[in-house]
């Protein structure tokens, strides 16, 4: 469910249809709005380098190009059927160059200033006549090393397959040589008898399998209906009553701010051992306690305040793992802000979210992923914009697991990486997080304008996990936090607690 449908050769040509979810971040992208997922990442440069000095991008593009055979999806762009869906079909002008960029930041290339050029890049929106993803390679950082800004449309990918997306382009192997390209040869459109032919074949379908499992197992079908039906009866209250107002929640524009932190996996992990509940329990706890710190700065009333989250839950099956498209449903998450204790704080997340796994709300959600993948393109939008004037959440917190090895780029080892979530209509603030090589990597997009004091807040988050820390009871780190000097008069946020 919500799923692509997979490859098909019709008359001759290629194409595939995008899934229901899918089509839902393409319809959900306005002018103000990007629904791309992006990282930045910052690698060792030594082996990218050429004799010259310089980043050997002719060779980094070699790499990427020889890799794309594992990801077709990267070659292809959006088109539509006669019937007015969207789908995919092979770019008969790819070109890598325009995909794969290079650029270098102005003196003296501090982090700020890779901060700065990220939020740029994610300022803008992908051209639709082409593949939707570019990669910068960024150069000019004043340690020596090199960035990575990759952004992908949120219609190509979520966030478990862009984690397995890392391990195709980059690798396990410190030492490993660039592949020769092999040769691309765009499979054509298919003609539009066919197209209207594969539509009405795939509605007809689904609703024929559909009928013959009712049939073959009536027991189990009315089993996983009921549960179907009792969770959509939990969700559907809660996706319709507004969240709280907040400096936040107001109309955005389309500039952005990026900033991030790292944070000690096993940090985290020991908090989780102390105190009970997961790792997601804890970052939604951190998360709570850091907006309870920033709206008291903006002289927001906290007592009593609840927020509201979008967790997305990977439903994506183990045989699915390397697959594009989107296979995810989200819990609507009670952020308990107005709770001033620390440890009671984790308490009530843990509640929440062990209530939401028992009410099967991500179940729901796909649920309805599924059932409006047999729509039009404009059902799906009306019901779009309807939820987005609801706006059932504050802002999207999603925690994507990551490799625990230290993962290369032609032998250059990724240090750091920092993920990001787009932003909604009316929401001004988005958590990503993701977990790699024993650290937890903080990114925070935000609008330029509704939130100018970004980087409070993420001394707010570093504040607020210490706070866990300490009604953890557990021994302080052996490394504190250190805060850095950084240019423009902004406090940095390199610091982190760490081993």
């Amino acid at each position: 469910m919500g799923a692509a449908t997979g490859t098909k050769a019709i008359d001759g040509g290629f194409s595939e249809r995008l899934s229901a979810l899918d089509q839902m971040f393409l319809l959900s992208e306005q002018h103000n709005t990007h629904m791309h997922v992006a990282v930045t990442a910052i690698l060792d440069a030594g082996p990218l380098r050429n004799p010259a000095g310089g980043i050997d991008i002719d060779r980094i593009r070699a790499h990427i190009g020889a890799r794309l055979r594992w990801i077709p999806r990267y070659r292809q762009k959006l088109s539509r059927s006669p019937l007015g869906s969207p789908i995919w079909v092979d770019d008969d002008r790819f070109n890598l160059a325009y995909h794969v960029r290079h650029t270098s930041l102005p003196r003296p290339g501090d982090e700020r200033a890779l901060q700065a050029l990220a939020g740029r890049i994610k300022s803008q929106q992908l051209d639709r006549e082409k593949p939707l993803w570019e990669m910068w390679i960024v150069e000019g950082m004043a340690d020596g090393r090199v960035a990575l800004v990759t952004k992908a449309h949120h219609c190509m990918i979520d966030g478990i397959s862009g984690a397995d997306l890392l391990a195709v382009l980059l690798s396990p192997e410190s030492s490993v040589a660039a592949e020769a390209q092999s040769p691309f040869t765009p499979r054509p459109h298919p003609g539009a008898v066919a197209l209207i032919a594969q539509e009405l074949g795939h509605r007809i379908a689904g609703t024929f399998e559909a009928g013959r499992w009712a049939i073959s197992e009536p027991r189990a079908a009315a089993r996983a209906l009921g549960e179907r039906a009792s969770a959509l009866a939990n969700m559907l209250p809660a996706a319709f009553w507004r969240a709280a107002d907040t400096p936040f929640n107001r109309p955005i524009g389309p500039h952005r701010r990026f900033d991030w932190l790292p944070m000690d996996l096993a940090e985290v992990k020991a908090v989780k051992h102390a105190l009970g509940g997961t790792v997601n329990d804890v970052v939604l706890a951190v998360v709570s306690g850091a907006l309870r710190r920033f709206l008291v700065r903006r002289r927001v009333d906290v007592d009593g305040l609840e927020l509201r989250a979008m967790v997305p839950v990977s439903v994506r099956a183990e045989h699915e793992r390397g697959g594009l498209g989107n296979r995810v449903a989200g819990w609507l998450t009670p952020l308990p802000v107005g709770e001033g204790d620390a440890r009671r704080r984790l308490a009530c997340v843990r509640e929440q979210t062990k209530h939401l796994k028992d009410s099967k709300q991500a179940m729901a959600a796909e649920t309805l992923a599924s059932v409006t993948d047999w729509t039009s393109s404009t059902v799906l939008s009306v019901a779009i914009q309807l939820a987005l004037r609801v706006r059932p959440f504050n802002l999207v917190v999603t925690n994507v697991p990551g490799p625990q090895v230290p993962l290369y780029l032609l032998g250059a080892r990724m240090q750091e990486v920092y993920p990001q979530v787009p932003l909604f209509t009316n929401q001004g603030l988005g958590i990503a997080l993701f977990s790699y090589d024993g650290t937890l990597f903080w990114g925070f997009n935000a609008d330029w304008d509704l939130v100018p004091d970004l980087a409070e807040l993420v001394d707010d988050v570093r504040a607020s996990f210490a706070e866990l820390h300490r009604a953890s009871r557990l021994p302080r780190p052996r490394r504190q936090p250190i805060a850095r000097p950084s240019s423009g008069g902004h406090k940095s946020n390199r610091a982190s607690i760490r081993k």
